[in-house]
């Protein structure tokens, strides 16, 4: 095995132990990246020198004072979003060419005292605007979309040319992208990871969270960046690590295995409807795994599933028409013209209909709470189908409803956006394609463990956890 095949918690292992150098990992990643960029398109930016200056910094200090934790000398990539001092930050716009950050991202400043090592920046839908990141092909089919936004992190990750890398997820792109290139991705509680010095899509839904390999490299990361940043008015001040139960976070030993005395609720209404036969049954099948490993399944009702989509974009296209309001009007024709067009329909938006939409957005939260009191957990698929083809716009459903692709990829992922709860999707089958299939784990705000164990309990009870994706021809 060489080093880039490594997960984040087998190459932290082999760092601690002095059987791998950080240089010797940082060096296999990036010849990964040399070998497979020119098919995948998942990298804005790689510094290579950099990366290599720092692991060899890392290795340094691991050899005199040792490790700071499990991130040290780990090399990873963060989504083109994400601020880094002296580095650009061009969202995959034209609007932004020549931007160059002032200063770290609270995001990036946290990983780096960790002693993570930077390889670059990922693709994005430009501006985050987007569920397919065009520039970025597929892991598993490069014929495919790699999803989206956060496509360039997802697909990076997949075949190893990041250890981990990290994301944002507005309306499902943390997890859209993870389950259509079979890794694992969290979206935790809205206001756990700071989003100060994040390029906004929208300021109510934004969230910040980790792309990995397991569920345990999750863990590890969620660690490093969670915790309060006075500079984010969204973050949430007082305790938040201490509130994972089950294990120390900090060194990712969120043990899975016995899931008795724990409920799963199991969707009636809105998360199977409108998914393809292979998408149900491999979810259904991993729901009945973790009624194997004790839990108990419970058949629970989508609190207002029919506004869901409604919401979503009530909240969000106004939102992120007010952040480009004077770029829109001083370069329109720099942006891409399906960004171009959601960005001038965020103009026709009345303050009453984005008032109503916050309204049901406080109705909707109320309802899920009193949801999520007769479950622990909400088990459901992450998309309702597998990669779709480059350039395909609409999928049409066995009962004869036609659906815009991005459409029908925020659909299943919206309502966490919404309500603020954590969403883990973790890879649980493949299609006739061979394609990657997503289920979907939620709890209640601030229970991002309680995902993570149970995510971490059905990873642990099937085999090929982790593996890269086999790279097309």
């Amino acid at each position: 095995m060489q080093p880039f095949e490594l997960s984040l918690a087998e190459a932290s292992r082999a760092v601690r132990a002095r059987e791998l150098s950080p240089v010797e990992l940082t060096a296999s990643v990036l010849a990964r990246i040399s070998a497979v960029e020119g098919r995948l398109g998942a990298y804005v930016t790689v510094a290579a020198d950099a990366a290599l200056a720092a692991a060899a910094r890392a290795e340094r200090e691991i050899s005199g004072s040792g490790p700071r934790g499990p991130l040290h000398g780990i090399p990873m990539a963060l989504k083109d979003l994400i601020d880094v001092e002296g580095m650009p930050t061009t969202a995959s716009s034209h609007v932004r060419t020549g931007h160059v950050a002032e200063r770290d991202s609270r995001v990036a400043e946290r990983l780096g005292t960790a002693g993570a090592v930077l390889l670059g920046k990922t693709h994005t839908h430009e501006f985050a605007y987007g569920l397919t990141t065009p520039q970025t092909n597929n892991a598993w089919d490069h014929s495919r979309v790699a999803g989206g936004s956060s496509g360039g992190s997802a697909v990076a990750v997949a075949v190893g040319g990041a250890t981990f890398a990290m994301g944002t997820d507005t309306g499902g792109s943390i997890r859209v992208p993870a389950a259509l290139n079979g890794v694992v991705g969290l979206k935790p509680t809205y206001g756990l990871v700071p989003r100060t010095g994040v390029t906004s899509l929208s300021w109510s839904l934004d969230h910040v969270g980790p792309l990995a390999r397991t569920v345990q490299d999750v863990e590890l990361v969620l660690s490093a960046t969670a915790g309060h940043d006075p500079r984010d008015p969204a973050s949430v001040s007082g305790p938040t690590l201490d509130r994972f139960p089950g294990g120390d976070l900090r060194e990712g030993d969120l043990r899975g295995g016995d899931l008795r005395g724990l409920k799963v609720g199991v969707p009636r209404n809105h998360y199977f409807d409108r998914v393809t036969p292979e998408v149900e049954e491999s979810v259904r099948d991993a729901v009945e795994r973790l009624a194997e490993l004790g839990a108990q399944l419970v058949d629970v009702e989508i609190p207002m599933a029919r506004y869901i989509q409604a919401v979503q974009w009530g909240l969000m296209v106004p939102e992120a028409t007010a952040y480009h309001e004077r770029s829109l009007r001083a370069t329109p024709d720099l942006y891409a013209a399906d960004v171009r067009i959601l960005l001038e329909a965020g103009e026709l938006t009345s303050a009453g209909d984005y008032l109503r939409a916050q309204r049901a957005r406080t109705m909707m939260r109320d309802a899920w709470a009193r949801m999520f009191d007769g479950i622990d957990v909400l088990a459901a698929p992450t998309v309702p189908m597998t990669a779709a083809e480059a350039g395909q716009e609409a999928v049409e459903w066995a009962d004869g409803t036609t659906e815009a692709v991005s459409d029908s990829y925020v659909r299943l992922c919206a309502p966490a956006n919404i309500t603020g709860v954590p969403a883990l999707t973790l890879p649980v089958g493949h299609d006739h394609a061979g394609l990657p299939i997503g289920m979907q784990l939620m709890a209640r705000p601030f229970h991002d463990a309680t995902v993570l164990r149970v995510g971490r309990a059905y990873e642990e009870s099937v085999a090929g956890a982790g593996r890269l994706a086999p790279l097309a021809a």
